[in-house]
């Protein structure tokens, strides 16, 4: 015989009676971006080799949804393919649009996303030209997006774009802030859309300021991790040099149309013994998607 509970009857009204909002939040998204340090660099004790482990270790730890990295040599794409199960390579080498040269890869969670479309596109003024170069770039310099279908979001669509900045050309800079402004304008417009990259510029730069200034046309780019720690600090690099120095400014992004919030954002310094897994802390945010 069922015996009634009234206290059963109530938790079943309230949570009956609750906003949507309560009974089930939106399921976040983990991001991360990542310049790894390209693997043929004359490191000595941070070889590639040497440091490998340590930095799958590090991306494990987070278990990022998606993940933008840069400085990657072919041999790194398929170690983080091998021995991070569970996540789907995008990407080509900027030398060739083939395995030649850096990556600009992502990689995001292959049971949560189900592809839509993807590409790289080269940020010179022959942009869909393999190895092209313009401006003062001293190498040639791409970006790499993706279109999802999200399932744990109702089957939303979302863009994630990753890339990384010439170095050295100031104006090649700039100019790959326009472009990659004007894509995502004219491709994803309407579309929740994430930026992630090695910029190789401070939050000072007219670079930065393209991307996350209200003028020009299309959707306005916001800094994850500002939004999160609105005052800026002394020590908020994210290039370490491998000695973990914290003193400076970021130059490693996670950026993100209005239709996300933030719900949190660092700036990782995993280490093993004062050992890092690469020359750039990685950046993390883990973000929200409006309904």
């Amino acid at each position: 015989m069922r015996v009634f509970n009234p206290l059963s009857l109530l938790l079943l009204v309230v949570a009956a009676l609750a906003p949507a909002s309560v009974q089930a939040a939106a399921p976040e998204t983990r991001v991360m971006t990542f310049n790894l340090r390209y693997a043929t660099a004359p490191d000595g004790e941070n070889a590639w080799e040497k440091r490998k482990e340590l930095l799958a270790d590090t991306i494990r730890e987070f278990h990022p949804d998606l993940l933008g990295t840069q400085e990657v040599l072919a041999l790194q794409a398929d170690y983080v393919v091998e021995h991070i199960k569970g996540y789907t390579l995008v990407g080509v080498g900027r030398d060739d649009g083939k395995r030649g040269g850096e990556f600009s890869s992502i990689f995001y969670k292959s049971s949560r996303y189900e592809p839509i479309d993807s590409g790289t596109f080269w940020l010179s003024e022959t942009p869909d030209k393999p190895g092209s170069k313009s401006w003062d770039s001293s190498l040639p310099r791409i970006a790499t997006w993706v279109k999802l279908r999200d399932r744990d979001n109702g089957n939303r669509e979302i863009c994630f774009l990753n890339t990384h900045w010439d170095h050295r050309g100031n104006q090649a800079r700039i100019e790959s802030a326009k472009m990659i402004r004007k894509w995502v304008a004219d491709h994803a417009a309407g579309t929740p859309t994430i930026v992630t990259g090695d910029l190789n510029v401070n939050p000072d730069h007219p670079g930065y300021r393209t991307l996350t200034g209200t003028e020009g046309s299309g959707p306005v780019l916001r800094d994850a991790y500002r939004l999160v720690h609105p005052e800026p600090v002394a020590d908020e690099a994210t290039f370490n040099g491998f000695n973990g120095t914290r003193r400076g400014k970021r130059i490693d992004f996670i950026l993100c149309t209005s239709e996300w919030t933030p719900r949190e954002a660092a700036i990782n310094y995993a280490n093993k013994d004062g050992r890092y897994p690469s020359d750039h802390y990685p950046v993390t945010a883990v973000l929200e998607l409006a309904k």
